[in-house]
């Protein structure tokens, strides 16, 4: 039994439909109410469940970091923030302005999160206003752009005024402290899998984070490694943000954290968080990511409703058999299977894209979203025996 949920506008980490046996992700604010979590509203001005504002996005579905109370986007004021996304609601309002936020959220909460990943990297005009309003009312400001808040005077001071402080997710260590690569990577034992990607902001993260746990709920010691601003801004104990960081220390700096992550938990295995792709000529992350993690194998999300890359119409989106040999071809790995971003599909047209892309590829293929989760855990470990023979034994 599938059934269709309600979607106002296409998006690319929308559910469109939950069939029985999926677990949709919800808030984790909302699963265990934490009163040591610090509270925080999400600002989304316009892109609210759109790509864009996958940051958003994320934090509304899952975050370990924050008990997220709003989502600012005029657009969408008064509708409920799960509703929007996934078609259920979380009881996580989307209001107009920040004025709405004051007035519905006593005390004020702790944290001001931009959420939004817009191409330029940096804040507009109208947009320093709000942050710096944010400033002024006594919120914590959590800045995921490539422009670093803490280096303006005009955002140091009106930090200093309040009293509170701004954290640039994205701001590397220091240059004396980033790390090169190694060669260590080679002494971690465990499988590594990167989930990479066909275009930018095509539901990578989003994937990882459900593959790492639906692998825990098997039982398997699963940690995720994540690359970007906003699995950090979740929670994510080991990451970098990695399109930050200058190039000669990408690899080095992804393989550091693969190997802390290692060391740190013993785990079964690792699920690195792709980023950009590798044919996109905008984006150098999934080349690194593909170096520094050196994966035992890589799971390919692609959206086949897309038609052009995103914010870049005059590039047509590839077919995933010519990024599946491009990765092949480029690293020691092995493609293991491929998952579908279902924007602006239906639930028949997903069911279609499953079975022509694993006639087509000879590979499994799921929607991590709209089909149950424990396909997508099989994916991975019907491709490692150690570890499917690991884990019967743990339950023997």
């Amino acid at each position: 039994m599938t059934t269709t949920l309600p979607i106002s506008s296409p998006t690319t980490e929308n559910i469109i439909h939950l069939p029985s046996g999926a677990i949709p992700l919800v808030n984790a604010s909302l699963r265990s109410k934490d009163a040591r979590a610090p509270t925080a509203l999400v600002y989304c001005e316009g892109n609210f469940g759109l790509p864009d504002g996958k940051t958003a996005n994320g934090l509304i579905r899952h975050s370990e970091k924050y008990e997220i109370l709003s989502v600012i986007d005029s657009t969408q004021a008064g509708r409920d923030a799960g509703e929007v996304l996934d078609g259920y609601p979380n009881a996580i309002p989307i209001l107009r302005h920040l004025d709405d936020a004051f007035a519905a959220h006593l005390p004020v909460p702790d944290y001001f999160i931009y959420g939004m990943a817009p191409a330029t990297g940096m804040l507009s005009d109208a947009e320093r206003l709000i942050v710096l309003d944010a400033l002024k009312r006594g919120m914590n400001v959590v800045n995921g752009l490539h422009e670093f808040l803490n280096d303006d005077p005009e955002f140091i001071a009106a930090s200093r005024a309040g009293n509170v402080a701004i954290i640039d997710i994205r701001k590397p260590r220091p240059k004396n402290d980033l790390r090169l690569f190694s060669g260590n990577i080679n002494n971690v034992t465990c499988p590594r899998i990167a989930v990479l990607g066909t275009d930018c902001a095509i539901g990578k993260r989003t994937t990882a984070s459900i593959l790492t746990r639906a692998l825990i709920a098997r039982g398997v010691n699963a940690v995720m490694v994540t690359t970007g601003q906003t699995g950090m801004m979740q929670g994510s104990r080991y990451g970098v943000a990695l399109d930050a960081v200058p190039s000669q220390f990408c690899c080095g700096e992804l393989e550091a954290t693969i190997i802390d992550a290692f060391e740190g938990e013993d785990p079964d295995i690792i699920i690195v968080e792709g980023q950009g792709a590798l044919s996109h000529p905008a984006f150098c992350t999934s080349a690194f990511i593909l170096r520094g993690s050196v994966p035992d194998g890589v799971i390919l999300q692609h959206a086949p409703k897309r038609k052009h890359r995103c914010d870049f119409d005059q590039m047509p989106m590839p077919e995933p058999k010519s990024e599946i040999s491009l990765i092949e071809a480029f690293a020691d790995t092995k493609v293991i299977g491929l998952t579908i971003n279902h924007e602006d599909m239906t639930d028949g047209e997903i069911s279609d894209s499953i079975l022509y892309y694993q006639e087509q590829l000879g590979i499994p293929v799921t929607d991590a979203l709209a089909r149950p989760v424990e396909q997508l855990a099989e994916m991975v470990l019907s491709s490692f025996p150690a570890l499917q023979r690991k884990l019967s034994l743990s339950v023997q």
